[in-house]
């Protein structure tokens, strides 16, 4: 499972240094202190002991705009609300930039169909069949148009010299100098 988190740099805070930090909450133990699951910390990624230990892996970009991590054999205690915290000391600029995002995840038995994806799925292939079938007959249609051409050019009947209608009347007549 992963618990995307993303919070874009400006372009004048390229150079800070970013810490993140994951907490969890079990949705049926909300009176309970949110646990820290996971860190981020001056170059070092490291999951907290707990029921998450060995887990969670790192999920974000080098440049620390995506901070996600990712859940592994998910079970039904990891359903409850996950808070994504980050923050950036700037070199240049004094106050830190904080940011905090809640994930609510509930795990279920088995995930259940999107109506609206399983239609987009179908549109999907009976567009592609149609398409397919449109180029064929645009093919076929090409092929023939082609070898009739093809076939005009080499047909001995059709080369003749033609005459206008005006002329055919005095066609018999010959021309004097």
């Amino acid at each position: 499972m992963l618990l995307t988190c993303i919070f874009c740099m400006k372009r004048e805070e390229v150079k800070s240094k970013t810490h993140v930090d994951w907490y969890f909450m079990p949705t049926n133990e909300r009176d309970l202190p949110k646990t820290h699951i996971y860190k981020y910390d001056k170059h070092m990624l490291s999951a907290r002991d707990g029921p998450f230990k060995g887990r969670l892996t790192w999920n974000g970009s080098v440049d620390f705009q995506e901070v996600s991590i990712q859940i592994h054999n998910v079970t039904f205690n990891d359903s409850g609300l996950y808070e994504c915290h980050v923050m950036r000391e700037f070199k240049d600029f004094t106050p830190p930039s904080n940011f905090m995002k809640n994930i609510s995840l509930k795990v279920k038995e088995k995930a259940t169909n999107n109506a609206a994806a399983l239609y987009s799925e179908i549109m999907m292939y009976v567009l592609l069949v149609c398409l397919t079938l449109w180029l064929l007959v645009e093919m076929v249609y090409c092929y023939r148009k082609i070898s009739k051409s093809d076939e005009q050019a080499e047909d001995p009947g059709t080369n003749y010299l033609a005459v206008p209608s005006e002329q055919k009347d005095n066609a018999a007549n010959p021309v004097s100098e």
